[in-house]
């Protein structure tokens, strides 16, 4: 599906709008160009001392990095490129189980009512976004898709080839199996032992003490880690009324109730929840962070790239 020219890319953004475009991978560019115009202060590290190049400037760059030299002598801007001596590997790990395909199956209009996609197609496009900012600031980015064990793996490379590969396994349809146990976790840290950055995002429907054990495995091999914990609108507000039928999407179990008789309750429970996996991310110096599907994507991405800022 062709993505109508006038939708701006802020708007582009909105999952309202996500819920109508097919490609992935454009729609991931767009919408990393979008972000690099509205960040005040660029994201993009890998600068160090030792000059290597130059390349023509790109919205989003550095404006310490110009060469006002050639600015004065061509009238063009110019950014000055270094060895990428602190540059790092970027590990994106994304849960594809089951439970992350709630919001599937609906209708367009369905999505534009409630200004949500899937969790799965979310959590997707968040990735691809991450890829493509970090090919563009020149670090290595690897994949890592799980469920009740690693579905698919890509060691960190930082060739243009690797990441049309990437955007290719996040568009693939497959199958969704029920992840009861984080233990996949502590494959997955095995499988990247050099120092990197690594992005978690995934719901967490996990036991929080289990979850957070195998979140320490990163930690043990030095990774600076962020968790991005993708919810449904219904899952962290539940914003309904009347009569409810909750399904749980990995064991099918049902269960029929009132809206009003259980939000109050629902609501502080999931609160709870919440407040104790940041808690526990926190004492771990954890960057840990909730995004809902009906939010802007840009805003999480904004968010992503304020954390990464503080780690280096």
């Amino acid at each position: 599906m062709n993505v109508p020219a006038p939708i701006a890319m802020r708007e582009l953004a909105d999952p309202q709008n996500l819920a109508t475009v097919e490609d992935l991978d454009l729609v991931a560019r767009w919408v990393v160009e979008g972000c690099a115009h509205g960040l005040h202060r660029s994201p993009y590290v890998g600068f160090s001392v030792d000059f290597a190049s130059h390349r023509e400037y790109l919205p989003g760059d550095d404006l310490r990095h110009l060469n006002w030299k050639i600015y004065g002598r061509q009238d063009k801007l110019y950014i000055k490129q270094y060895d990428a001596e602190t540059n790092v590997d970027l590990h994106l790990v994304l849960d594809v189980s089951g439970s992350m395909t709630v919001g599937d199956g609906k209708d367009i209009e369905a999505l534009r009512k409630d200004r949500s996609v899937s969790k799965l197609r979310y959590a997707s496009l968040l990735c691809a976004c991450l890829a493509h900012l970090a090919a563009r600031q020149r670090d290595a980015v690897g994949l890592t898709l799980f469920a009740d064990r690693v579905v698919e793996h890509f060691a960190a490379r930082g060739n243009s080839d690797h990441i049309l590969s990437l955007m290719s396994a996040l568009a693939t349809k497959r199958e969704h199996p029920k992840s009861e146990s984080p233990r996949v976790l502590h494959e997955i840290a095995e499988l990247m032992p050099r120092r990197g950055l690594v992005v978690v995002i995934s719901d967490l429907y996990f036991d929080p003490p289990a979850l957070l054990s195998a979140l320490d495995h990163f930690r043990h091999f030095g990774h600076d880690l962020i968790v991005l914990q993708v919810l449904a609108p219904l899952e962290r507000k539940m914003p309904v009324d009347g009569s409810v039928k909750l399904v749980d999407v990995e064991t099918g179990e049902a269960l029929e109730t009132t809206a009003h008789e259980i939000r109050d309750s629902f609501t502080a429970a999931v609160g709870r929840w919440l407040d104790d996996l940041h808690l526990g991310c926190l004492a771990r110096d954890i960057d840990h962070a909730c995004v809902v599907t009906d939010e802007p994507l840009d805003m999480a991405l904004m968010d992503y790239c304020t954390k990464r800022s503080q780690l280096f």
